[in-house]
């Protein structure tokens, strides 16, 4: 890589990082509040656990929201290019989350409250749906074939620093007194995310389109309906790319939001243990995911992913085992080494291992919609797990058997995959294509 092109590569991966950051940052700190805020200013109950169950329904909704903006942002993301879409969905998540920091709560205007709640929570949803697929796009389809899963996995660090920042914001404003904190506190997290939107719109607006994407529009070889030519060029790899997705979003919800109410909510231990927990979870996170990307560039994307699935199925009882001693340094170590060697060692090759089961003039599409659909069913996690401890007397077990048959899933998926990190992206193209094809003509000769 030339000095020009590595100054290049560091421009782009800073736009997309950064738009990332905020991005990850508003939807976290959501899910940080729905455990500690929302359930008792906005879904006030008697039972504590049902007003977490409620808050946690209100989150998952936003997750709903996801796949739909996956399509829609896919779709224009293959159309026209994945810069364009990139600052629409940043505009989107921002000013939502601002709004969630300014909405009364139910104590001053009733089921109003709850309601707007929610509506906001969709549009964070929606511009999310779109953000995963083209900021990885812009990186990966920017960087030279040897250091693809490098240069993916510093971006998707921008996921642990996101989880970083809103833990921390969370955890400074926690420490005022009750009454402030729920009075004005809880809303300055989400007030100050309008500072990152400025400076990531800024950011990417002086970016370039990738030299892929522009290829393709050169060319003239865009799909007329990317999501129709996706379903039909690469079923199999839509499939392949959802199990193995599904692991990494189940365990990230359980280790995060659902993590924080069970700490809190059902050990009645501080708030501050699990929050302070995940805060060092993060950073640890944020330096693993290149690492990881790096390693997955030397070994392959699927051995990296596979350690990942494996530990998680093994791990699922011990974690709650390790919670249950109320023992804040156990805890702490339970959260991080399940945090980082869980949904983050996965998460970590993700973008890279998905870019490269998808042909370019699909690929937003294609990201968006395995992201985001297998994220509309893990973002239930917390409200099912909450569901799940109610209905086990409070004992976590059957969250860590759910947790034991969604690993599995992932990794059944993931030995489905094919190897890909040692193939230019024309190569993988070509492979796929004739893979499909010759499933497709296997299908109709039987």
């Amino acid at each position: 890589m030339s000095n020009q092109d590595a100054i290049s590569m560091k421009k782009v991966t800073m736009a997309s990082f950064v738009g990332a950051l905020m991005e990850w940052y508003d939807f976290f700190l959501y899910g940080i509040a729905a455990a500690v805020v929302f359930n008792k200013l906005f879904f006030p109950n008697e039972d504590p656990l049902i007003g977490t169950i409620a808050s946690f329904a209100s989150f998952a909704i936003g997750f709903l929201a996801r796949p739909i903006g996956g399509v829609i942002f896919g779709h224009y993301g293959d159309k026209i290019g994945r810069k364009k879409i990139l600052v629409i969905t940043m505009m989107l998540m921002g000013v939502a989350t601002f709004l969630i920091g300014v909405i009364p709560t139910y104590e001053n205007i009733g089921i109003w409250a709850p309601i707007l709640l929610v509506f906001l929570r969709i549009i964070q949803g929606f511009g999310l749906g779109g953000e995963y697929g083209g900021a990885a796009l812009l990186v990966i389809e920017h960087s030279p074939r040897n250091k693809r899963g490098f240069w993916g996995g510093l971006l998707q660090s921008a996921t642990s620093t996101g989880l970083l920042l809103a833990t921390g914001v969370f955890s400074l404003v926690s420490m005022l007194p009750d009454e402030a904190f729920f009075s004005w506190g809880w809303r300055i997290p989400f007030l100050i995310s309008i500072i990152l939107l400025f400076v990531g719109t800024f950011i990417r607006l002086n970016i370039q389109e990738t030299p892929a994407f522009q290829e393709v529009k050169d060319t003239g070889k865009e799909a007329k309906l990317p999501i129709l030519e996706l379903i039909k060029t690469y079923p199999k790899a839509i499939f392949i790319a959802l199990g193995a997705r599904l692991g990494e979003t189940v365990s990230s919800n359980l280790l995060n939001a659902f993590a924080i109410a069970y700490v809190s909510t059902q050990l009645g231990l501080p708030e501050s243990v699990a929050l302070n927990a995940i805060f060092v979870a993060a950073a640890v996170g944020i330096i693993a995911c290149p690492v990881f990307g790096a390693l997955s560039d030397r070994i392959g994307r699927k051995p990296v992913y596979l350690i990942s699935t494996l530990f998680l199925v093994i791990f699922s009882v011990p974690y709650f085992m390790l919670l249950n001693t109320e023992v804040t340094f156990i805890i702490w170590l339970a959260v991080v080494l399940g945090y980082v060697v869980g949904p983050t060692m996965m998460f970590s090759v993700q973008s890279v291992f998905f870019t490269e089961m998808f042909g370019t003039n699909v690929r937003y599409s294609g990201l968006s919609i395995a992201y985001q659909v297998s994220a509309a069913l893990g973002g239930f996690t917390p409200l099912i797990a909450t569901s799940l401890l109610a209905w086990n007397d409070g004992k976590p077990w059957y969250v860590a058997i759910y947790l034991m048959i969604i690993a599995i899933i992932s990794t059944i998926a993931t030995l489905m995959a094919k190897e890909t990190y040692k193939k230019d992206i024309s190569e993988i193209e070509k492979e796929i294509t004739l893979s499909e094809t010759s499933y497709k003509v296997s299908n109709i000769n039987n």
